[in-house]
């Protein structure tokens, strides 16, 4: 197996190995019981929940398989202007190879050309990679959630000014 990725929208095509990806990574963690976004309705239907206005979803490809997505949209119940990284997930073949880095990238850049001026995130304890990741990606911590995502299951909370 190579180390090449490529990031790229998603495609309806991919709806289902995004879907298997959420589900068998969110569990690793724990985060398999209510107030997860493993439950949320746009798990089976990405592209069709991404395709609309300010949102946008970008999946991982290594050797023509999918290993991992991550995306956009406003933030529910928020100022305009802000907007939350969603569903970013990898599978372990695809950890370690700075797939993160790019992905966040990506998002954070679709999130400006959009007009939005901050990111938010929502995670929780045990996923320390992640929250690596977001520091070293100038996200901030925040003590309290934002928005109205439904995943009151999460317990940590950042901030980014794009």
């Amino acid at each position: 197996m190579s180390t090449s990725f490529q990031i790229r929208p998603i495609e309806p095509q991919d709806n289902a190995a995004v879907a298997a990806i959420i589900r068998a990574v969110m569990p690793e963690f724990g985060a398999d019981g209510p107030g997860f976004a493993i439950h949320d309705a746009e798990v089976d239907r990405m592209f069709e929940s991404y395709a609309r206005l300010r949102c946008a979803y970008f999946v991982l490809e290594l050797d023509g398989h999918v290993l991992g997505g991550g995306g956009i949209a406003p933030l529910e119940n928020a100022d305009a202007d802000v907007c939350e990284l969603r569903k970013m997930y990898f599978l372990p073949a695809a950890r370690g190879l700075g797939a993160g880095g790019a992905m966040m990238q990506r998002c954070l850049d679709t999130a400006r050309g959009h007009g939005f001026r901050r990111c938010y995130l929502e995670t929780l304890t045990g996923m320390d990679a992640a929250q690596a990741l977001y520091r070293r990606h100038g996200f901030s911590p925040l003590s309290a959630p934002m928005g109205g995502t439904g995943h009151f299951s999460c317990d940590r909370f950042f901030i980014r000014k794009l």
